[in-house]
């Protein structure tokens, strides 16, 4: 299976007092994710749901303070990410795929599909 070089970070930096995430990628690109848009962001079946069945945040939750803490970051492999938010949630592995893929700046937002 080929790699797409744009989806592999060459550095990565959390920011725990900033509440900001900053990928870098092996292609010049940066992408900076803000902690809030980084929790909305969550891949887990608990926030995104499964089987048929809505996640937490097809509620529109109004996330606290604790659930936007960025309280630390651990790689999983070589493929992802994984945050430990302040409320004590874990279990969001979110891809470098995803994570390119969603990158916030201005100029990836203008080519994502509607």
């Amino acid at each position: 299976m080929a790699t797409n070089l744009a989806n592999q970070p060459t550095a990565i930096n959390a920011d725990r007092d900033a509440g900001l995430v900053t990928i870098d990628w092996a292609d010049g690109h940066r992408s900076v994710f803000d902690a809030v848009s980084l929790r909305l962001l969550c891949p887990c079946a608990y926030c995104q749901g499964e089987a048929g069945r809505p996640g937490w945040l097809d509620t529109n939750p109004t996330l606290t303070p604790d659930q936007t803490q960025l309280v630390a970051m651990r790689l999983i492999g070589q493929y992802a990410l994984a945050p430990t938010w302040g409320d004590g949630h874990d279990t969001g592995y979110y891809t470098f795929e995803q994570l390119r893929t969603e990158c916030p700046c201005s100029i990836c937002a203008e080519t994502r599909p509607a």
